[in-house]
């Protein structure tokens, strides 16, 4: 398969197809005279030509491995600039839906000259994919007609939906702060919340597509609707959603300003609307007969979105919204959140966990219904889904059924809300609330348990005279000699997509958590068994994990390295490649710079010793483990206890027997 003249990577691009580190890249550049020089890009961002930096890798025989669906992504880096490269993209994804529905058509079209191509493939799309025809006026040029059919060989091995969901990905990476993407596990938290049985579902601020891609996997939504004021987005949302659900329509326009459902009701509604936006048409839509609730004021867009999503859902129909925290509090929309409560068409508040740079923004979602005459409800829940967004859907559960909330839920009576401020933020009323301060007790009681569980977990050693020095081998030659085996994930594995299976992340590793990422089936995916020694593959503190229980997907980023163990113990080796990473730790160098995991040193013992000092290892890790959630179970007594003591429902001991002696004693008088 060749690739058009003028294909480019970027520094990340090679430490990918190299199976590198992008620092390992900067080395090269440096210690190499003959690295290629840069063609394109910025001095911050270079970019390399294609075919020179596969000649430099084969020249210096650095495994590399350029897939067609790479040469793909290559051939738009070279052919488009960052502004054209979206709707390059979305053309491609028009023409993936094409091949999928029409491979044969394609075999003839692709058996056609260059010129001839062009000429037709624009009129053929519009043709078999009329989900397109409003976003596709560009004639294709001879590298736009070259990529394709680069494409539609990629999608013969990968599959078009593989091929699309890889160029998405790649396009991401370059343009992370031009799109708002909805990180997947609040996608899913929001499909679940507001269409759990809906046939029918509307984004009106699509963006590529993020949530109604996380509803394609529900078996009852038949309808998938999108309106994007960018054109580039909606193409983009467009075609994965064909791919993925095999129906859409994104219109392009703005929603607010020319809405394109105007009378159309659905199930239920998401959205993840642009924060802070004043020129959202206050001015021109003032009068406009949407405004059921109050004008929203300038500075407060997202009640605009509220008003507009609620009046596109059914009686009784479900919205799901990401608000700004401040829009829970601000004085000047004090009084549509108060009408929003009158009418009954609010019904829950939840934290969210942070999302934007460092971490530092943490929104809100919220759950609104609209009124269908049917009695309204007297209580608001809130509830804390910040640190676990599944505990908002069982706080929803049961709230909905009248049941006991979970711990960190509370559900507040409306009057009490019905003031002069309508505060609503989660935060302010959770802290103060019965859901943190009342579970004092519980807590005492884990943390006791915990600290009774944790001192037996200490393997016992003993102090010995250092003897004669171990003889050691090497991660590399255990490789060699078959003891061992490394792997690692598929590098386009991409993970937390709202996917059917489990996959175990470089984050789980560190924090000694199981499973909690997942990801779609894919080619070359490994599943864990029990006995697996996972590290990452640039720690930046000592992390190595023994899986207990196989099953899971190994994520990206992780090293996983397979025993023999007729030969080696997985304990073992695992307590020895933590002290490799802790030796580097100590030394104050940077551990993603300084371990080569081949290089790491093993001692050469028989396996009746490995197993003993597997042991001890097993136990001290198990000791971490619980350690570490005995500091959390302390952190969060703490916690219950100051908020307890400062809203007056914990006391000490002795105040609470003065005050009952003194009861006693008004009742004999």
């Amino acid at each position: 398969m060749t690739v058009p003249g003028g294909a480019t990577v970027a520094t990340a691009d090679i430490a990918r197809l190299a199976g590198v580190g992008r620092a390992a890249v900067s080395n090269w550049r440096r210690r190499f005279p003959d690295f290629p020089p840069p063609v394109g890009g910025s001095s911050a961002s270079p970019l390399f030509d294609l075919m020179q930096i596969e000649a430099w890798l084969g020249r210096h025989n650095k495994p590399f491995q350029l897939t067609p669906v790479d040469r793909v992504w290559q051939a738009l880096r070279g052919a488009a600039t960052d502004l054209e490269l979206g709707d390059r993209i979305g053309y491609l994804g028009c023409f993936l839906v094409f091949l999928q529905r029409d491979p044969a058509r394609w075999k003839t079209l692709d058996d056609q000259t260059d010129a001839v191509m062009a000429e037709q493939l624009t009129e053929v799309l519009g043709r078999d994919v009329p989900e397109f025809a409003h976003l596709l006026s560009d004639m294709p040029d001879a590298d736009t007609v070259a990529t394709v059919r680069l494409t539609g060989d990629a999608a013969d091995h990968e599959g078009p939906r593989a091929v699309f969901d890889f160029l998405c990905d790649r396009y991401l990476e370059v343009h992370s702060r031009r799109h708002t993407v909805t990180p997947a596990p609040i996608a899913a938290l929001m499909v679940a919340l507001a269409a759990p049985e809906a046939e029918t579902l509307l984004d009106p601020a699509c963006g590529i597509g993020t949530l109604l891609l996380a509803a394609a996997e529900s078996p009852s939504i038949r309808e998938f609707r999108g309106q994007e004021v960018n054109q580039t987005a909606a193409r983009i949302a467009t075609a994965r959603l064909l791919l993925h659900a095999g129906d859409a329509h994104v219109a392009v326009a703005d929603s607010l300003r020319a809405d394109a459902y105007g009378g159309e009701l659905f199930d239920a509604v998401v959205c993840n609307p642009p924060f802070a936006d004043r020129s959202w048409g206050h001015a021109e839509l003032a009068d406009d007969a949407l405004w059921e609730y109050g004008l929203p004021p300038r500075g407060e867009p997202e009640l605009a979105w509220v008003q507009h999503c609620l009046r596109h859902v059914k009686p009784g129909g479900t919205v799901a919204i990401v608000m700004p925290s401040a829009a829970a509090n601000r004085r000047s929309g004090r009084r549509i959140r108060g009408n929003l409560l009158r009418a009954g068409a609010l019904h829950a508040l939840i934290c969210l966990p942070a999302a934007g740079p460092s971490g530092a923004v943490a929104p809100d979602l919220w759950l609104l219904r609209r009124p269908a005459g049917t009695r309204r409800p007297d209580e608001l829940l809130m509830t804390d889904g910040s640190s676990d967004p599944v505990r908002a859907v069982r706080a929803w559960d049961a709230f909905s059924a009248g049941s006991d909330l979970p711990p960190g839920s509370r559900a507040i009576p409306i009057i009490d809300l019905l003031d002069d401020d309508v505060d609503l933020a989660p935060a302010r009323h959770l802290c103060t609330g019965e859901a943190f301060s009342s579970g004092y007790a519980p807590a005492l009681a884990s943390l006791g348990a915990a600290v009774d569980a944790l001192a037996p977990t200490l393997p016992d050693l003993i102090d010995i005279p250092i003897g004669d020095e171990l003889v050691m081998t090497t991660v590399g030659e255990m490789v060699r000699t078959g003891a061992l085996t490394i792997c690692q994930a598929p590098m386009k594995m991409v993970t937390n997509e709202g996917g059917p299976t489990s996959v175990l992340t470089a984050r789980d590793v560190r924090l000694g958590r199981p499973a909690s990422g997942t990801a779609l089936p894919m080619p070359g995916a490994i599943t864990l068994r029990a006995g697996d020694v996972v590290t990452p593959l640039s720690p930046r503190v000592p992390a190595v994990h023994v899986v207990s229980d196989g099953g899971p997907l190994l994520g990206p980023r992780l090293y996983l390295l397979r025993a023999d163990t007729r030969q080696l113990d997985p304990y073992f080796l695992a307590g020895f490649l933590r002290v490799a990473q802790g030796s580097a730790s100590a030394s104050g160098s940077s551990l993603a710079g300084r371990i080569d995991i081949r290089r790491t040193r093993i001692p050469r013992l028989p396996l009746s010793e490995q197993r003993r000092l597997g042991e001890a290892f097993r136990r001290l890790m198990l000791f971490e483990a619980r350690l570490r959630e005995t500091a959390a179970l302390g952190a969060e007594l703490v916690e219950r206890g100051f908020v307890g003591l400062g809203d007056g429902r914990l006391r000490p001991m002795e105040m609470a027997d003065q005050a009952d002696n003194g009861r006693d004693r008004n009742g004999e008088g």
